[in-house]
């Protein structure tokens, strides 16, 4: 018997994810796969980034990290494929949906960003500082009102690619296994893809193969987010397909400066730029370039945006789901 078609599981992935995210009794009970791909490669970080090695066998051990890392991730997934083959075509859709809508973030981001808005609504700026300190790895306590403001936003624009987009494009390539070795490659990089002295040399193949597997979706997600505003009152799309022209490429990341332009272009603002992270401030450049001012109204015509992009890209992956399924 055959898997059901990757299009078909990852528009019932869509619809599950945006109608109850991930439970917390699910949570509580299970915790989340995130959770248990970070705990695997924390156990291979241990084990094998010895400080005292030389530079580039920790390089080494970091691409046989990496490989262990997806050997384990998308066996599991395999396994979990064949089992749910066994139960027929439609508990297998249904079982292969439940279990791909946990590798997305549509109705979880939404609602972090929803919440930095609501913070500075009721508490004024410490609760916005608060609530984005959430979402993003950037000193709270250097931002004023809009650069809270301009960081949720931000992060709105740059997780729609790598936490929605990217691993509803592998799933609806790939399927499960697809999905979720995106998801062990992504989870690595945010642990270990950093240029930080324990992980420059073991987390370069997590970093350099995160780029690649996110180029797709930044691009695809730039081009979705210039539709969306362009259809839509109050935003401007070819705002925001100039600024994706203009800027993308000059962003820090390869892939971030896409979606992160396209939203700056399409709500006038401007977003990016010079950052302070407890580390140190980094210089960046800017993306758009309108307002640098944003304000909680404009959090909420990001959060419209967003929507209007989950509802285009469930749309393009429907017609992906019909245009594969037997007739």
């Amino acid at each position: 018997m055959d898997l059901p078609p990757p299009p078909l599981v990852l528009v019932l992935a869509l619809a599950i994810e945006a109608a109850v995210g991930y439970p917390e009794a699910v949570y509580a009970r299970i915790r989340h796969p995130v959770v248990w791909i970070g705990a695997l490669i924390a156990w291979l970080d241990r084990r094998l980034n010895r400080p005292e090695l030389a530079f580039a066998v920790r390089r080494r051990r970091g691409i046989l990290a990496l490989l262990i890392l997806l050997a384990v991730t998308g066996g599991a997934a395999l396994v979990l494929e064949r089992l749910a083959v066994g139960l027929g075509p439609a508990a297998a859709l249904l079982v292969l949906g439940l279990l791909a809508s946990s590798l997305l973030a549509q109705r979880s981001l939404h609602d972090h960003v929803a919440a930095v808005r609501d913070g500075l609504k009721r508490r004024g700026l410490p609760g916005g500082r608060k609530a984005v300190a959430m979402i993003v790895g950037r000193d709270p306590e250097s931002l004023d009102e809009a650069g809270v403001c301009r960081a949720a936003i931000e992060s709105l624009s740059e997780n729609l690619s790598d936490g929605v987009t990217a691993p509803a494009l592998w799933t609806g390539l790939l399927g499960l296994t697809g999905g979720v070795l995106y998801k062990a490659i992504n989870t690595a990089d945010s642990m270990i893809g950093h240029k930080s002295e324990r992980h420059h040399a073991f987390g370069w193949a997590a970093a350099r193969l995160d780029d690649l597997v996110n180029l797709p979706a930044s691009r695809l997600s730039a081009v979705l987010i210039v539709i969306a505003a362009a259809a839509s009152r109050g935003m401007d799309g070819g705002g925001a397909l100039r600024a994706v022209l203009r800027d993308a490429g000059r962003h820090t990341s390869p892939n971030a400066g896409w979606p992160e332009a396209a939203f700056a272009g399409a709500l006038g603002l401007k977003l990016a730029g010079p950052r302070t992270y407890p580390s140190g401030r980094v210089e960046a450049a800017f993306m758009g370039d309108g307002r640098a001012d944003a304000t909680r109204d404009d959090i909420d015509r990001a959060l419209r945006l967003y929507r209007r992009v989950l509802l285009l890209q469930g749309f393009v992956a429907l017609l992906a789901a019909v245009a594969v399924v037997p007739h």
